[in-house]
């Protein structure tokens, strides 16, 4: 548990030299700590020139220091921060003197954990705080900023208000049994459910998109040797990656390029050519090309246009699994006597000169979902996505007691737990080891 009372300290800025570096100090002895540093207190919100000393009064640095007064401050506690000169000696040395004079050394994470337990950020926003510093793309930062803003929270709180509606409606019902009118039975409890129901699955795919801007779509190509597939890497990459010869099995390793498309982050990984060898090397690269099957969001089953889908090509599909979305690619084109025709299951393309590649890019965001981000997306997160089913499940459960079994106590139960998965994403339910999990992955001094 987070102790309200010590005050911790942090180098904000990234690793290495720069023109600034940041030192960010919060807690109750920010003041104190301000005062030994600069020799007096400075005026809240406004920046000014000082210098920064040390316990002798010999002088670290000088730049601009902020000081922040809780609770208008970004962790609601008073808040300092040192903008020197960014060298690692420089802020080391102003940071060993923050903890010489009694603060602590922050946690990864910490000052972004205390703006949310002093409520200043709910746990969306605080998540979007890392989302935004790690984005890949423009529009990944853009939606990340939308979350930070509260534009997803406030579609999960409408979701929340709404399941309150329905629970008082429902719960009233229950503590006035006398009453002659059956109020579980009337038409508007069942629409206001399925209403919930419309509103939730709108959410869920926003959230969606959000989870694949934030995360990316692991694309991992598959097939038989000499089929292409380090080709199609370079292809998609724009560049030459790998190394693609006439020879059969050259790809013995796992090879990773992360591009993007339209705005959609992509790991595309090529693996070795499936197929049964006694080469113990190509046996290695044929168990991790397995082992990324199971991870991957999307498979390209690439073949060799030329000779069709072989008994080969039918064993390896038959070992994927039946969850998994397979996109199946027939490759070298180029080399059919006549111009081959893509149809809804089958694409064929030329990772030699090109042709089919949009075509290609076009099914894979369409396999995935995935559309042009539109003004009110915001990035979303696994943890997220999982609490929006779970609150699906509960309200689909709820439906089908009030339809079947007129079960009103069990119904109020399930919107309960519905709400509560709800409130898991905002962190009005979060246990305290997730907070832990959440706010450990963040940079330090964030």
């Amino acid at each position: 548990m987070l102790n309200h009372f010590s005050t911790i300290a942090a180098i904000a800025t990234a690793p290495g030299k720069g023109g600034v570096g940041i030192v960010r100090v919060s807690g109750p002895q920010t003041a104190t700590i301000a005062q030994a540093i600069l020799g007096e207190l400075p005026k809240p919100r406004s920046a000014r020139f000082q210098v920064f000393r040390d316990v002798d009064d010999e002088a670290i640095d000088e730049g601009i220091a902020l000081y922040f007064p809780a609770p208008n401050s970004f962790t609601g506690e008073d808040v300092l921060e040192l903008q020197g000169h960014g060298g690692p000696i420089v802020m080391d040395r102003l940071l060993a003197r923050c903890i010489a004079l009694g603060a602590e050394l922050a946690r990864p994470g910490e000052f972004s954990e205390r703006a949310f337990l002093n409520d200043k950020l709910d746990l969306a926003q605080a998540e979007a705080i890392a989302d935004l510093i790690e984005s890949g793309s423009i529009q990944a930062a853009r939606s990340a900023m939308r979350s930070l803003q509260g534009v997803f929270s406030k579609q999960v709180q409408d979701l929340v208000d709404a399941l309150i509606r329905q629970r008082v409606y429902i719960e009233a019902a229950l503590d006035f049994p006398e009453e002659e009118i059956d109020f579980l039975a009337m038409p508007e409890v069942t629409q206001g459910i399925e209403a919930l129901l419309e509103r939730l699955d709108t959410v869920f795919a926003k959230a969606q998109q959000g989870r694949l801007l934030r995360e990316g779509l692991q694309v991992v190509i598959v097939g038989q040797p000499n089929a292409g597939k380090s080709s199609l890497l370079n292809r998609l990459a724009g560049q030459e990656t790998a190394i693609v010869t006439a020879v059969p099995g050259t790809t013995r390793d796992v090879l990773r390029e992360y591009i993007q498309l339209d705005g959609l982050p992509l790991h595309v990984v090529d693996t070795a050519g499936l197929r049964q060898s006694q080469d113990p090397v190509e046996q290695e690269g044929i168990r991790r090309a397995w082992a990324e099957v199971e991870v991957a969001d999307v498979l390209l089953l690439l073949v060799d246009a030329q000779q069709g889908m072989t008994a080969e090509d039918y064993a390896i599909l038959e070992q994927f699994p039946q969850t998994l979305p397979v996109i199946h690619v027939f490759n070298k084109s180029d080399l059919l006597p006549c111009p081959a025709v893509s149809a809804k299951d089958e694409l064929y393309i030329s990772a030699k000169t090109g042709a089919g590649i949009e075509r290609l890019v076009t099914r894979l965001k369409s396999v995935v979902g995935y559309q042009t981000v539109a003004e009110d997306s915001f990035i979303a997160r696994r943890r997220h996505l999982q609490a929006l089913e779970r609150a699906h499940q509960h309200i689909v459960q709820a439906k089908a007691q009030l339809i079947h079994s007129q079960a009103g106590e069990l119904v109020a139960e399930e919107l309960r737990l519905a709400q509560q998965a709800l409130g898991e994403i905002t962190g009005k339910f979060t246990p305290d080891d997730l907070l832990g999990e959440i706010f450990s992955s963040f940079c330090i001094g964030k």
